[in-house]
């Protein structure tokens, strides 16, 4: 397949994009207390994502977009093409975001979405397939305790109702919220099958940076593990009982902390990354035995295998804390995804758009998981990367990519978009 046209090759408003990146990481903003920058809480389903989420619509239909909102809050913005009854070629991300965000992360492939379809339309572009720009709900899975939920729901491998039971930790459920905010839609939660789907995204790691490439032809996305564990201990004054009659949850979770440091260590189980991001202590009180603690573990692996391992290796260590220290343990897999392979059509046509301009460039798998990931059970699927900044730092106001690379990184997505928007593409 051959690359676009030089003489016809789109460069997308830079400004625009920029601005409008800005104007969204306004909703929700924060200043950090530590650092004095500005950063992004804006949780799935709060007011302040609802409000983002109605400021992306109203650009999304300035653009020219046709808008529809599905029954679990996906919302997508099609423009049609000369083929009405053809598959769109899709492409998105999100804007819900975890606590201590940035501007870019997921927000870049839906705004440049947009830019793109602005980009068309000013220059009368016609496409044989339709193009849609598309948003998910709860991508983070920082509030309801799942990620990559909203694409999950649209795949076909989470099912609805089961979705729209999600609790967060105060017990709201996904369905209250899209009642309250109103975003519980009536188009169908499950997505027919795209022509092909393309996200832009920022590459929230230092690989890019640091091996001095322009852009990243990203090739798949790891595994994905996420447990949530209860243990519980007993409460008891910490002056008069003694060490040996004690059952402090505390403690239980800070031996499996320890453990899931000692396995990275270990090299068995390949390029593990373990993360204890939550931990929870009851009563929380200086003079009390910890009675209990919850916690939340995060495994990541580009290696089905290895996690499968690491994931045994757990359980057996669960049952060895138990027993040492007289705390019950309950664990519960809020999230599980195994690795993904890209589509090497799509990832071709990338390296060659790349290629074209005259950009350097890399394959790498990513890190961190992606709405992309689950839309490649649907259709042709991969992802282009642009780089981050102060060492790919993400999921902190300190997220910075430059407005030249997040345009190159549009400006190549346009470029992919319109090839497979042609008829007998793939």
């Amino acid at each position: 397949m051959s690359g676009t046209n030089s003489q016809d090759r789109l460069a997308i408003n830079q400004d625009r994009l920029w601005a409008s990146l800005m104007a969204l990481a306004e909703v929700g903003s924060y200043i950090d207390g530590r650092s004095g920058l500005r950063g992004v809480n804006r949780l799935a389903l709060t007011d302040a994502e609802a409000e983002g989420r109605r400021l992306v619509i109203r650009w999304m239909r300035e653009a020219g977009l046709r808008v529809r909102v599905d029954e679990f809050g996906n919302v997508y913005g099609r423009r049609e093409g000369l083929l009405a009854d053809a598959p769109p070629v899709l492409v998105g991300s999100h804007i819900d975001s975890v606590a201590t965000a940035g501007a870019f992360d997921g927000c870049l492939g839906v705004l440049g979405g947009i830019e793109m379809a602005r980009i068309l339309d000013e220059h009368k572009v016609l496409t044989d397939h339709p193009i849609e720009v598309a948003f998910f709900t709860e991508e983070e899975g920082v509030r309801f305790g799942t990620d990559m939920l909203g694409s999950a729901v649209a795949a076909g491998r989470i099912p609805l109702d089961e979705a729209l039971l999600r609790a967060d930790v105060t017990g709201i459920t996904i369905g209250a919220e899209l009642e309250r905010l109103g975003f519980r839609g009536t188009a169908p939660a499950r997505l027919a099958a795209p022509h092909a789907y393309v996200e832009c995204h920022i590459e929230q790691g230092p690989v890019l940076s640091a091996a001095g490439r322009e852009l990243g032809v990203v090739t798949g996305v790891q595994a994905i593990s996420w447990q949530e564990l209860t243990l519980f201990g007993r409460s008891a004054h910490a002056g008069t009982t003694p060490m040996e009659l004690r059952h402090d949850a505390g403690l239980a979770a800070a031996m499996i902390t320890l453990k899931l440091h000692e396995m990275v260590d270990s090299g068995k189980y390949g390029d593990l990354r373990v993360t204890v991001g939550r931990n929870d202590t009851y009563p929380n009180l200086i003079n009390i035995v910890p009675a209990r603690v919850v916690c939340t573990i995060d495994l990541r692996n580009p290696s089905e295998t290895y996690m499968q391992a690491a994931e045994e290796e757990l359980r057996r260590y669960l049952e060895v804390v138990t027993a040492k220290t007289g705390v019950q343990i309950t664990p519960r897999q809020t999230a599980k995804t195994p690795p993904v392979e890209f589509h090497d059509d799509v990832e071709n046509v990338i390296s060659e758009e790349i290629d074209t301009v005259g950009l350097s460039q890399m394959r790498l798998l990513s890190g961190a998981g992606h709405d992309a990931g689950e839309i490649a059970a649907l259709c042709p699927t991969a992802m282009v990367f642009v780089p981050g900044e102060y060492d790919g730092i993400s999921h902190n106001p300190r997220e910075y990519s430059t407005p030249e690379a997040c345009a190159n990184g549009i400006n190549i997505l346009t470029a992919v978009v319109r090839r497979l928007a042609a008829k007998d593409s793939l």
